[in-house]
């Protein structure tokens, strides 16, 4: 199964965060990709959550050819 490497940044505002974050993410979707963020970031409010659905609805996607399992490779928060 082909899966992506999805690289988005994501604002959150203070005081949870000065400015947001960039997130790189290995999955097969844009479903599978937002459940990751999700289940790994506990405790956005709503409208966090559906701007970060929009924010990987628009990401850069890199086909990966390699099977690999679907993960957060990378989150950087300030």
């Amino acid at each position: 199964m082909m899966k992506y490497l999805y690289i988005f940044d994501h604002f959150v505002p203070f005081p949870s965060s000065e400015y947001g974050g960039l997130w790189v993410v290995l999955a097969k979707d844009d479903n599978e990709c937002y459940d990751l963020v999700v289940d790994h970031d506990q405790g956005w409010n709503e409208s966090f959550y559906l701007k970060a659905m929009e924010n990987i609805q628009k990401a850069d996607k890199i086909a990966v050819l390699q099977d690999q399992e679907s993960r957060i490779v990378e989150s950087f928060t300030t």
